[in-house]
C-alpha cells in the first residue's frame, strides 16, 4: 500500500514538474533574437519540422555540394544572409493576393503616392552542433509589409507569427526553419518552411479585402488563418561583383490552389550587403564605358578646381546613404520631350514624371560604397564600386537610404578614379544583370567654388547604348559649415578649398549706387564702429558676420505675421575659405584689410579697385536660407559680394536654383549655369559700440533686378533680425538689460535719497507733516510693493539654486551679473518701500495727534478721502479708456490662440490681458504720483510747504528718466532672451508709445510745477490771481494750536498740542523754508 502511495505521489509530482517547466511567462515559445536581429549561432534551438523540410526542399538538397564549415563561418553567416527592406511583388492573376492594404489614410480625391512593398529577412539561428555534410539547420524570420511611408516590421528579441493592418500600412511576420546549402556553381541557397497567420479573403473575388477598409474602426479584428504550408527559397551569389550582387527570393504556398489559405507566388529582390567582400572584375565593361581618359562631359570643363589628393576614399565615405544628391534640371536639353523629361536611365514613377524634367525634390543616393586606393605606376588612383539609387519626391529619404532592393531605380556602378584627371569614370548597370550595363557615370570632387558652383561632389550619367536620354547631372551642395565640420581641421578628410570671386565687380557697382555721399552718414561712421578684421584673424570676423536668428518684417507690422528663421553662413572672406584653416606660408593682409596669399588665376577672380574709398572692403561669399512659405522665392540664396568694414554693410549678388519644367528654361534670360543671379541683397549689421542706444539688430534687404513683367521677378522684401551679439559682447550678451539694470539701480538710489531727505525735512518741520498726502505715499508704496510681491518667490528660488552651483557670468538669464543686479534692485526697492511706509506712519500719527488735541474742530485736520476720490476718478476713467481702445483694436486682428506664456525656466502661466493691462497702468499712475498732492493742496488750501523741493523734483526726474531713455533710443525691438523686455515701461501699450514718451513727461512736469506754485504762493495770492472767491485760509499757525518744544531727545517726535492761552496767540505764518 505504501509503495502504491509513493508511486502515485511520484507520478503526480512528475506531471506537476512537466507542466511547470512548460509554462512560459515571457512568451519564449517564439524564436529568440537579440535586439540586433539574431540570437547567435550557438543558442539552443529546437527544430521540429525535419519531415516538412525534407519533403519541400528535396530539389535544393539534391543539388547541394559538400560544406566546408567552421564556427567562425557560422557567426558571419547570419548578418551576411540577412537583408533589410528588399523589394517584393506578386502576380495576382490567379486571384489569390497575399495581404490587403487599407488606403483610407488618404482622403478620397487627394493625391497619394503608391505604397511601397518591402520585405525584411533576418537569419536568427544556425545549428553548428548538428549538421550534415551538405546542409545546415537554420531558422529565420521574414517580415513582409505594404506601407505608404515605407515602414517595415520590427524584429524584436522574441518573435512570433503575426498579422497587423491599419490605414496606410499592413505587416506580416512569418517564422521559418529549414536548411542552408551551397551549390557547386557559385550559389548559396536557403530553403525554409514557415508558419504564418494569413488573412482570409472574402467571398467576392473582385474585392477580396472589403473587410480591411477603415481598419482603425473600433473593435476591429482581422479574420486570420493559421497556416504552416509556407515555403521560402532564397538564392545568394557566393561572390559579390558588379553583375552578381542580386539576392532573389520566392515565397510560395504549398496548399492546393482551391484552399482558402493559398496565395500566389511572391518574388523578392535584394542584394548582398556590407558583410560581403566585393570583387573587382569588370575591367572590360569599365574600359568600354571610359575609353577616353578623361571622358569629356559637361561637368569636366577645363579640369581645374578638381580634387587630386590621396584621400578620395575618405571623402566618398562621407557621402554614404546619409547624404542625398540633388538632380539638376535638364535645362540644356534641346531634344524631344520624351528624352528631355526622362530621369536618365532610371525607370521613374509618376511622381518623377510630374516634375516634367525639372526634377524638383528628386534625389540620388550613393549606397554600399567600396573604395580601394592604389598608387601603382607612380599615379594615385582608386577602384570604386557603388549603387546609385534614385529617390522620387514621394519617398522619404530615410526609407530610401535603408532599402536594399535592386530595381529600375538603382544603378550598380564600378570604375576607376585617377588623380591626374580628377575624374571617377564608372560603368553603370540598371537593375540586375550584365545586359543592363548601358550607362556611364562620371564623378568629381571639386575644390574650387564660385557663386554658381557651390557643390563639393558633382556627377553626370550618360548613355552608352540602350534607352536614349539626356545627360543627367546630380550634385551635392557644399554647406559652409561643412568646411570645418567635415573637411576642416576638426575632422574628416583633408580637403583644401578655394573660392573664385566672379560677382565682386557687380557688387561694387551695387555699393556705389547705394552709398551716395551724405554728411550726416559720414559723421555717424566716424562715431560708430562695426565688425572688422583684427590683425590676420579673418575667421573671427567670419563668425561675427554669420547669422542664425529669427527675423520679422521691417517695418514691424501690427497684425499677426509669420516669423521665419534666417541663416546666413559666411563661406569665404577674402582669401579665407571656411574657418580655422592653418596659416598659409607667405599669406599677408594688405593695408586695406584684404587678404593676399592664396593664389587664384586673375581671369577667374574679380577684385575691387584699390582706392581710398575701398580700403576697408573685403570680398565675401555666403549662403542664405530663409524659412516660411512667404519666402519660397528666396528660400536658398548663394551670395557673393563685398563687405564694407566702415559702415558694417554687405553688398551681395544672389544666385538661386530654378525649379521649372525643362522647356521653360529656353524662354528664360540671364541664366548662369541654370541659375538666376538677378538678385541684390544688402545686409546692415549693427555697430559694435553704443548698443544701448542703437538696437543690436541686423537688417536684410532682398530685391530682384529682373524686369517688372518677368515672371521670375519677385517683390522686394525687408527683414529685421532679433537682437544679435558679437563675440566681444558675449559676457554682456544683453547689454540693454544690463544698462537698464544699472539705470534702475541709480534711479532707486536717487529715490531713496529723496525719500530720506523728505523724512529729515518733516522731522525738522513737524508743522507741515499733516499736509503730506497719504494717497500720494500709497501710490508710491504700491509701485514699490508690486515687484516685491511678484518676484519674491523667484528671488528665493534663485538664491537656493545659486547655493548649489553658481552659473558662469555669460549664461543668458542665469548669469551672476544679472542675478546680483536683481538682488540689489529688490533690496533697494524694499528700502524705498520701508521709507515710504515710515513717511506715511509719521503723517498718520501727526494727524491723529492733531485730531485728539482739537476734537471740536475735526474739519481743520487734513483728510485724504476726497483726495482719493478725486484722484481715483481720472485713473479709473483712463484705465477703462485703455481697455476699450485695446478691445476695439483687437477686433480687427486675428484671434490669438495663446492664453498662456512660458517663462525662462519653462513653466507655463495663464495670461489674462486685463490683469496685464492693470499691472502696466500701475506704472503709469506712479508717473503721476504728484496728482493726489496737487488735489490735496487745493482741498486743504495750504499755506505751507509740505514737500521738500528736492523730494518731488528728484522723484519726478526718476520717473521721467525711463521715458527719456526710450525716446532717445531707437525704436524698440523684440528681446528674444527675456519676457520682461523693459525694466521700466512696456512700449507695447498705446500710452507707452513714442507719443507717450513725450506726453507723459510733460504732464508729470506740469504736476511738479503745480506743486511748486502751490507751495511758493499762499492760497490768497493764487485765488486773487485766478479771480476766485477768497476764503479764510487755514494754516499751521492757527491760534488754536502751537508747537511745543521737543522733550527728552532729538529723536523724540514733536507733538502738536492745544494752546494754553488762545487769546494770546495770534495767527502766524509758517516760518519753515525749503532749502
Amino acid at each position: 500500500m505504501a509503495v502504491t502511495t509513493l508511486q502515485f505521489v511520484g507520478a503526480f509530482l512528475l506531471a506537476l514538474f512537466s507542466v511547470a517547466s512548460s509554462f512560459d511567462p515571457f512568451h519564449r515559445t517564439g524564436q529568440s533574437m537579440n535586439p540586433m536581429g539574431s540570437g547567435g549561432p550557438f543558442m539552443p534551438h529546437e527544430y521540429v519540422r525535419f519531415a516538412d523540410v525534407k519533403r519541400q526542399c528535396q530539389s535544393v538538397l539534391a543539388s547541394a555540394a559538400e560544406l566546408k564549415f567552421d564556427a567562425n563561418r557560422a557567426a558571419a553567416l547570419m548578418p551576411e544572409l540577412s537583408f533589410l527592406k528588399a523589394d517584393w511583388q506578386q502576380d495576382v492573376n490567379d486571384g489569390a493576393p497575399l495581404m490587403p492594404f487599407d488606403g483610407t489614410d488618404v482622403p478620397d480625391g487627394a493625391a497619394a503616392s503608391d505604397p511601397l512593398r518591402l520585405a525584411t529577412f533576418t537569419l536568427s539561428h544556425v545549428d553548428v552542433a548538428v549538421r550534415g555534410k551538405t546542409a545546415l539547420n537554420v531558422s529565420g524570420v521574414l517580415g513582409v509589409a505594404v506601407s505608404r511611408n515605407g515602414t517595415a516590421p520590427e524584429m524584436g528579441p522574441y518573435v512570433s507569427p503575426e498579422f497587423k493592418v491599419w490605414p496606410g500600412s499592413t505587416e506580416m511576420k512569418i517564422l521559418f526553419e529549414g536548411v542552408y546549402t551551397e551549390t557547386g556553381d557559385g550559389e548559396s541557397v536557403l530553403c525554409l518552411v514557415g508558419e504564418a497567420l494569413l488573412p482570409r479573403r472574402g467571398a467576392d473575388a473582385a474585392n477580396p479585402w472589403d473587410w480591411a477598409k477603415n481598419s482603425d474602426r473600433k473593435n476591429f479584428q482581422p479574420p486570420i488563418t493559421k497556416d504552416k504550408n509556407v515555403l521560402l527559397v532564397i538564392r545568394y551569389p557566393t561572390t559579390l561583383t558588379l553583375t552578381t550582387r542580386a539576392v532573389r527570393g520566392e515565397l510560395t504556398s504549398t496548399n492546393a490552389q482551391s484552399d482558402a489559405a493559398y496565395f500566389g507566388a511572391v518574388t523578392m529582390l535584394s542584394q548582398l550587403g556590407a558583410y560581403s567582400n566585393y570583387k573587382y572584375g569588370s575591367e572590360e565593361l569599365v574600359s568600354t564605358a571610359c575609353s577616353t581618359k578623361p571622358y569629356p562631359d559637361d561637368v569636366l570643363g577645363d579640369g581645374s578646381g578638381l580634387y587630386a589628393g590621396g584621400s578620395l576614399c575618405g571623402i566618398l565615405d562621407l557621402f554614404t546613404s546619409e547624404d542625398v544628391f540633388a538632380v539638376v534640371p535638364n535645362w540644356k536639353c534641346n531634344s524631344t520631350d520624351a528624352i528631355c523629361r526622362r530621369l536618365g536611365p532610371f525607370e521613374a514613377d509618376k511622381s518623377v514624371d510630374a516634375t516634367d524634367g525639372g526634377f524638383k525634390d528628386v534625389g540620388i543616393l550613393m549606397q554600399d560604397i567600396r573604395c580601394d586606393p592604389s598608387s601603382g605606376s607612380g599615379e594615385r588612383s582608386a577602384r570604386v564600386s557603388a549603387v546609385f539609387r534614385a529617390v522620387p519626391p514621394s519617398e522619404h529619404l530615410y526609407t530610401a537610404a535603408h532599402r536594399s532592393g535592386l530595381s529600375g531605380m538603382t544603378l550598380s556602378a564600378e570604375g576607376v578614379w585617377r588623380a591626374s584627371t580628377g575624374q571617377l569614370c564608372m560603368v553603370g548597370c540598371l537593375g540586375v544583370g550584365e545586359k543592363a550595363c548601358h550607362s556611364r557615370v562620371c564623378l568629381y570632387v571639386r575644390t574650387g567654388l564660385s557663386a554658381t558652383r557651390r557643390t563639393v561632389v558633382v556627377g553626370q550619367i550618360t548613355s552608352i547604348g540602350g534607352v536614349a536620354h539626356s545627360p543627367l547631372t546630380f550634385r551635392r551642395a557644399m554647406h559652409p559649415s561643412e568646411l570645418w565640420n567635415r573637411f576642416g581641421v576638426s575632422g574628416g578628410a583633408p580637403l583644401t578649398m578655394e573660392y573664385n570671386y566672379t560677382k565682386v565687380k557687380q557688387a561694387g557697382e551695387f555699393l556705389t549706387r547705394s552709398e551716395p555721399f551724405n554728411f550726416g552718414t559720414a559723421i555717424a561712421k566716424s562715431l560708430l564702429s562695426y565688425p572688422r578684421v583684427s590683425g590676420e584673424d579673418l575667421s573671427s570676423l567670419a563668425d561675427e558676420l554669420t547669422l542664425h536668428v529669427p527675423v520679422v518684417p521691417d517695418p514691424f507690422p501690427r497684425e499677426r505675421f509669420e516669423r521665419p528663421f534666417l541663416q546666413m553662413e559666411v563661406l569665404s572672406l577674402g582669401p579665407l575659405v571656411g574657418r580655422n584653416v592653418p596659416a598659409i606660408p607667405g599669406m599677408q593682409l594688405a593695408e586695406d584689410g584684404r587678404g593676399k596669399g592664396r593664389p587664384t588665376p586673375e581671369s577667374q577672380t574679380e577684385t575691387m579697385p584699390t582706392t581710398e574709398t575701398t580700403t576697408s572692403i573685403l570680398n565675401v561669399s555666403a549662403e542664405l536660407t530663409l524659412s516660411g512659405d512667404l519666402y519660397a522665392n528666396v528660400s536658398t540664396l548663394f551670395l557673393e559680394g563685398v563687405y564694407n568694414q566702415v559702415d558694417g554693410r554687405m553688398y551681395l549678388i544672389g544666385c538661386r536654383s530654378i525649379d521649372a519644367p525643362w522647356r521653360d528654361f529656353s524662354a528664360m534670360r540671364a541664366l548662369e549655369d541654370g541659375m538666376d543671379c538677378s538678385i541684390e541683397v544688402r545686409v546692415d549689421y549693427p555697430p559694435t559700440t553704443a548698443q544701448w542706444l542703437i538696437n543690436p539688430t541686423a537688417k536684410v534687404h532682398i530685391a530682384s533686378t529682373r524686369d517688372p513683367l518677368d515672371p521670375r521677378r519677385f517683390d522686394a522684401m525687408s527683414l529685421q533680425t532679433l537682437p544679435i551679439m558679437y563675440r566681444q559682447q558675449r559676457q554682456d550678451i544683453l547689454s540693454r538689460r544690463s544698462v537698464e539694470g544699472i539705470l534702475r539701480l541709480a534711479t532707486l538710489v536717487a529715490a531713496i535719497g529723496a525719500e530720506f531727505s523728505q523724512l529729515m525735512y518733516i522731522k525738522a518741520n513737524t508743522d507741515v507733516m499733516p499736509y503730506v498726502s497719504l494717497v500720494m505715499l500709497g501710490v508710491q508704496a504700491l509701485g514699490y510693493s508690486m515687484p516685491l510681491i511678484t518676484g519674491a518667490e523667484a528671488l528665493f528660488a534663485r538664491i537656493a539654486a545659486a547655493g548649489v552651483n553658481a552659473p558662469p557670468s555669460y549664461v543668458v538669464d542665469k548669469s551672476q551679473l544679472y542675478w546680483t543686479i536683481d538682488c540689489v534692485v529688490k533690496i533697494l526697492v524694499l528700502a524705498a518701500f520701508l521709507l515710504t511706509l515710515r513717511l506715511a506712519q509719521k503723517v498718520v500719527r501727526s494727524r491723529i495727534r492733531l485730531l485728539t488735541r482739537s476734537p471740536l474742530e475735526p474739519g481743520r485736520v487734513p483728510s485724504d478721502r476726497k483726495v482719493f476720490l478725486y484722484s481715483f476718478g481720472p485713473h479709473l476713467l483712463g484705465f477703462m479708456v485703455i481697455l476699450a481702445v485695446r478691445y476695439v483694436s483687437a477686433i480687427g486682428r486675428p484671434v490669438q490662440q495663446e492664453d498662456s506664456y512660458m517663462d525662462a525656466s519653462g513653466r507655463s502661466h495663464a495670461l489674462r490681458q486685463w490683469a496685464v493691462t492693470l499691472e502696466e497702468y500701475v506704472g503709469l499712475s506712479q508717473d503721476f504720483f504728484l496728482l493726489p498732492q496737487v488735489v490735496g493742496n487745493v482741498l486743504w488750501r495750504i499755506n505751507c510747504r509740505p514737500l521738500k523741493k528736492s523730494y518731488y523734483v528728484s522723484l519726478t526726474v526718476v520717473r521721467l528718466l525711463p521715458h527719456l531713455y526710450d525716446y532717445i533710443r531707437a525704436a524698440p525691438a523684440i528681446n528674444p532672451y527675456f519676457a520682461e523686455e523693459y525694466e521700466f515701461v512696456n512700449t507695447s501699450l498705446d500710452f507707452y508709445s513714442a507719443f507717450g514718451d513725450v506726453a507723459i513727461p510733460l504732464l508729470a512736469i506740469a504736476l511738479a510745477a503745480a506743486v511748486y506754485v502751490q507751495q511758493r504762493w499762499n492760497y490768497k495770492i493764487i485765488s486773487r490771481t485766478v479771480k476766485t472767491q477768497q476764503k479764510k485760509l487755514q494754516h499751521l499757525g492757527s491760534r488754536v494750536y502751537e508747537r511745543l518744544p521737543s522733550m527728552s531727545s532729538g529723536n523724540f517726535e514733536a507733538e502738536l498740542v492745544a494752546g494754553v492761552n488762545e487769546a494770546a496767540v495770534g495767527p502766524r505764518r509758517d516760518a519753515s523754508s525749503l532749502t
